[in-house]
């Protein structure tokens, strides 16, 4: 079975792969039945300075083997927006 870590790596990948964006980090792993969902913030677009980029938020899942079962944009946001709640 694949681990988190191993999965993480997994879904950057597809997002990348998928996206042609670069990948920003990992900010969400979960254990599924089937595998592993993981949330993974990407650099959207580049602008200058990066403190204007925009930054989005992918949820992927992947299974058991690392093979990716569905990603979608969940979210889009300049960088340094302050959550609130």
């Amino acid at each position: 079975m694949l681990t988190a870590s191993d999965a993480a790596k997994r879904a950057v990948h597809h997002v990348t792969e998928m996206t042609g964006k670069e990948a920003q980090s990992v900010i969400g792993v979960e254990r599924t039945d089937d595998g592993w969902r993981i949330t993974v913030e990407v650099v959207e677009t580049r602008r200058i300075p990066d403190s204007a980029d925009i930054l989005a938020v992918y949820q992927t899942e992947v299974d058991g083997e690392g093979e990716l079962v569905s990603y979608r944009r969940t979210q889009r946001y300049p960088r340094g927006r302050v959550e609130r709640g």
